[in-house]
């Protein structure tokens, strides 16, 4: 068919009413994977939140704005190569998996163990962002080498293990944590995440086409503050009482933040080589965004809008890259439902109107009244929606006889869930040697370290045998094996510290009395986290003052 004639730049529309709907959708979840970031640092791992919010978050924004700006081009590019009035622009957003993934395996653990190498916990916290920026840029450098030759990765490994490994988290993780939270205030918790099953799911529509995503924050929102209004006047029956407040910091101390500027000294060069210990960890979320995005790309051409796939994954990791630069430490991605995005009548005002939001929130400062102000039972159900999201568009492109590897991919993650609460339980230092909970909670840990890695080899492999591609089965779990002899998955301590085959294996716990080892590095041997008092409570940075309720 050839080519239809060019359409002069004034009567391309980039703009409909469908991108109102669109906008609340992409906007509400990249708020909600900032609000995750900064809860479960500050509530798992007592980051001090003065550095989460004023050091990592404006420079992460910056990455969704490169990232959505540029779509927004490419869209326009699009538009006026063919000459359709219709055209939607790529979503892009922060990648909810690494979200999980860079808390809890990367930046968490870092700052305990800085802490416990003897650092004072401010040193420690910038110390733990350096070695996030050093992950991101090494992140962004890796899918920039995909963007050439984006389809080797798909010839490499088979669909069922570029997808089952990001199941696993989908399902195990990104799910599993936030309906967990969400169910400390169940009645706010239950309506909004029955809003989204019923409009994003289930695709009924709300009353006046109010987009789900925007509904579920105005309705499950109003009854939270319905609820504590009530609550203050002592009208709330005592069978609704609701948990007490937490101090909260003041978010007008979070306006203006200048503090991520100091990214350009690039004293941040000098954590590559601590940083270095979590690529088993941030490799693999790396490429699961390169799978991602040519899925989405995919996608986007079946629904009508054909993009170049080098030219996604490029603008994928440029935006990744400038994010690291003014030191973000989430990485960004093409979002998995473009055909969503079309459905709701979106083009490409969307993503500009993104943009704004999300950046001026970073770098103006006003995300501190919005992790204070939004009750985060409200934006937690959008995380559900993402992972069954996921987790079924995993399988829609995985052929039925495959689906046993999607599977098994799970299993590892299952681990990793485990250990996140063992851990709680039986923190670093507790004297489990000679108990029998020692050959438990280390087979588990054995399990759980690698977990992304080891879904990847194990679902790749089984896929490979079930299409009897036998030299390829016994490849792939014999690099497991050589990952294994080195640490990279499986190691047997905690932190998941890499060794070499002929060393003496690491030590499964350590004695609290022995402390951290002075030649050891800050982050080789990260401790696990501290049992917080509630998963998501708030402890205070000094630098902030306590002054508002907390919403939770």
């Amino acid at each position: 068919m050839p080519e239809q004639p060019s359409t002069p730049a004034k009567s391309i529309a980039w703009v409909a009413t469908g991108d109102v709907n669109a906008f609340f959708g992409l906007m509400l979840d990249n708020v909600a994977d900032l609000l995750l970031m900064v809860s479960l640092l500050t509530g798992v791992f007592v980051f001090p939140t003065d550095v989460a919010i004023r050091y990592m978050i404006p420079g992460t924004a910056i990455g969704v704005m490169v990232g959505d700006l540029l779509f927004f081009w490419l869209a326009l590019q699009l538009a006026k190569k063919t000459g359709r009035t219709d055209v939607t622009a790529m979503p892009l957003g922060l990648d909810t998996p690494s979200t999980f993934g860079m808390v809890f395996f990367v930046l968490g653990p870092a700052f305990l163990a800085a802490k416990a190498a003897g650092m004072e916990e401010h040193a420690a916290a910038i110390h733990t962002w350096h070695i996030g920026i050093c992950s991101i840029f090494i992140s962004g450098l890796f899918k920039l080498a995909c963007s050439v030759g984006s389809g080797w990765v798909r010839k490499l490994f088979p669909r069922a293990g570029l997808l089952g490994s990001l199941t696993a988290v989908a399902l195990v993780l990104i799910s599993f944590l936030p309906l967990l939270e969400m169910l400390h205030l169940p009645l706010i918790g239950l309506v909004a995440l029955a809003i989204i099953l019923t409009t994003l799911i289930a695709r009924v529509p709300l009353p006046f086409k109010i987009p789900g995503a925007l509904g579920s924050l105005l309705i499950a929102g109003g009854l939270y503050y319905l609820m504590r209004y009530l609550e203050s006047r002592q009208l709330l029956p005592p069978l609704l009482s609701m948990p007490a407040g937490h101090a909260e910091i003041d978010p007008r101390q979070a306006l203006l933040p200048y503090e991520y500027w100091s990214a350009f000294r690039f004293e941040w060069i000098s954590a590559m080589k601590d940083s270095f210990h979590y690529l088993p960890i941030v490799i693999p979320f790396a490429l699961g965004t390169v799978v991602g995005g040519i899925d989405c790309t995919e996608s986007a051409a079946a629904a009508g809008d054909d993009y170049d796939t080098n030219t996604v994954i490029l603008i994928e990791s440029l935006a990744t890259i400038v994010a690291s630069l003014f030191g973000g430490v989430i990485q960004t991605t093409p979002y998995i439902g473009h055909p969503a995005y079309i459905a709701l009548g979106g083009r490409a005002a969307y993503t500009l109107a993104t943009v704004l939001f999300i950046g001026s929130a970073g770098l103006i400062g006003y995300f501190g009244y919005l992790y204070v102000y939004i009750p985060k039972p409200t934006v937690f159900p959008i995380l559900i929606f993402v992972g069954l999201e996921i987790t079924a568009q995993s399988f829609r492109a995985t052929p039925k006889r495959h689906y046993p590897a999607v599977a098994l991919a799970c299993v590892p993650a299952l681990a990793a869930l485990a250990m996140i609460y063992v851990d709680k339980l039986v923190p670093l230092g507790a004297k489990i040697a000679g108990t029998p909970m020692e050959a438990e909670v280390g087979t588990l840990r054995i399990l759980a370290n690698g977990f992304i890695v080891t879904s990847l080899l194990w679902s790749s492999g089984l896929a490979a045998l079930i299409d009897r591609k036998l030299f390829w089965g016994a490849a792939f779990f014999l690099a497991a094996a050589l990952f294994t002899a080195f640490g990279v998955i499986h190691s047997p301590a905690p932190g998941s510290p890499l060794f070499l085959p002929w060393d003496s294996p690491p030590p499964l716990t350590r004695s609290a009395s022995e402390g951290a080892p002075a030649e050891t590095s800050a982050t080789l041997s990260p401790p696990a986290p501290a049992a917080p008092e509630k998963f998501l409570g708030f402890t205070p940075s000094p630098n902030f003052k306590t002054v508002v309720p907390y919403v939770t």
